[in-house]
């Protein structure tokens, strides 16, 4: 598995990201610690978790499950180099009592939460799940409405928050600082106040994407592109539509779709036809449907890792069979061209 170093830190990781969002709902215990051992001795040592997981569905009863699970196996086997990425929930998440927002309050607590339940001292890479004020994320997209934001009380927010970051770096809790399911503007304004102020710069941002969904393609990869910050790609498989499983409007029994219907609002009336055609293209050229949506994602301008993540070993093993495929010229430009022509279907 190679290494890069992840932008504009002393960070060395694996170019494949292993997520855990199922452990402690889909994925017992046992499982999730065969997956953890696989995908070490495949030479991944990034891992992405967060306190609401798992998910399908999100409680407040199993919010922290999944990071407890990381924690025992990390206690047991002690990676040296391992890199753990760990996110707080955002507003209105029914995993924290009431649903609150991001705080300064809220942060210097679930940070140590979730420093106890990982077993771990420092945390290298702390996210905000997503924005106090929202975002297009999430299927949000067509009804995106930024016209309610009040940018005074946005950018306070952003201060306080950076200035608790700057603390609970200097208090080695923390070593980075960084974002998910944020925008364009969002990204820069934390930037602006980092660099005025002397405070701790964001190092990633974790959103989706995938050959599905595109939506970091534009403004976000510009940018990310001329700041260094790689993207964390979450939902590569768009949920498992890449992998071909649910093609024919079909529900797998024991699927994500047995637990989500929609799949999060991904079951559109164009998207069967849009995977029909990336599933021939992987056809014609003689690859796996799974390692071609994954690894065109380490084909993109700007800096992207996709995290992978599995229900069960026997997936993540087929996962990991793909890390060598190449993605050729020729299969590039059929990608773009279906894009084209079936743009932005979820």
């Amino acid at each position: 598995m190679r290494k890069m170093k992840l932008g504009r830190s002393d960070l060395m990781v694996s170019e494949y990201c292993l997520g855990t969002m199922t452990y402690g709902s889909q994925t017992d215990e046992a499982d999730a610690h065969r997956q953890l051992d696989m995908a070490w001795e495949a030479g991944i040592n990034f891992l992405d978790a967060a306190e609401m997981y798992p998910v399908n569905p999100v409680t407040l009863e199993t919010a922290g499950r999944t990071e407890e699970i990381v924690g025992r196996w990390l206690a047991s086997r002690k990676p040296a180099d391992a890199v753990v990425a760990t996110k707080i929930t955002g507003a209105g998440s029914n995993a924290v009592p009431g649903g609150v927002a991001i705080s300064p309050d809220r942060m210097r607590v679930a940070v140590d939460a979730s420093l106890a339940r990982l077993q771990i001292e420092c945390i290298d890479i702390y996210q905000l799940h997503w924005p106090n004020r929202g975002s297009y994320h999430f299927r949000k997209s067509w009804d995106f409405d930024p016209s309610g934001q009040n940018r005074a009380e946005t950018v306070a927010h952003m201060r306080e928050i950076l200035g608790v970051a700057a603390d609970l770096v200097a208090a080695g809790k923390i070593r980075h600082i960084a974002l998910s399911n944020e925008t364009a503007w969002g990204t820069a304004m934390w930037l602006r106040l980092a660099e005025e102020e002397g405070l701790p710069r964001v190092l990633t941002m974790q959103n989706e994407y995938s050959l599905l969904c595109r939506y970091f393609d534009l403004d976000m990869a510009e940018f990310c592109v001329h700041e260094d910050i790689p993207l964390l790609a979450y939902s590569p498989l768009a949920a498992g539509l890449l992998t071909g499983k649910y093609a024919g409007n079909v529900t797998p029994d024991n699927s994500r779709r047995s637990r989500n219907g929609d799949l999060g609002g991904r079951i559109t009336g164009r998207v069967f036809e849009a995977v029909s055609g990336y599933l021939a293209i992987a056809n014609e050229h003689g690859i796996d449907p799974v390692h071609m949506a994954i690894n065109w994602t380490l084909t993109r301008p700007a800096p992207t890792l996709p995290i992978i993540g599995a229900t069960t070993s026997e997936q993540l093993a087929h996962l990991l069979n793909g890390v060598d495929v190449a993605i050729t010229p020729e299969m590039r430009a059929a990608i773009d061209q279906l894009n084209r022509a079936m743009p932005m279907v979820f």
